[in-house]
């Protein structure tokens, strides 16, 4: 499937700074509220449903014979103006 970008940043954060920029996304979630993201003077809103898949991915990137990257992606994915169903728990410790 053909994958659009809507919009995408990418910056080199303290791990504060990380925490914070995720907690503001998680109390838009927690709120109901959409999530806009903006950098300078693009911005995309979204409007993300009561339920939505989430896959939570740690990886590990590189050459077979040098140092190694370690990336932990989290990512919400919804059908586009459609509410998700439940699927199994998660937990973080």
């Amino acid at each position: 499937m053909p994958e659009e970008v809507l919009f995408e940043d990418e910056s080199k954060r303290s791990r504060a700074e990380a925490a914070e920029y995720l907690r503001g996304v998680a109390d838009r979630l927690d709120s109901g509220s959409s999530v806009t993201f903006e950098r300078g003077s693009e911005s995309v809103t979204v409007e993300v449903p009561d339920t939505v898949e989430f896959e939570v991915k740690i990886e590990r990137e590189g050459p077979t014979d040098g140092p190694k990257d370690i990336g932990l992606e989290l990512e919400l994915e919804w059908p586009e103006g459609a509410a998700g169903e439940e699927d199994g728990s998660l937990s973080i410790r």
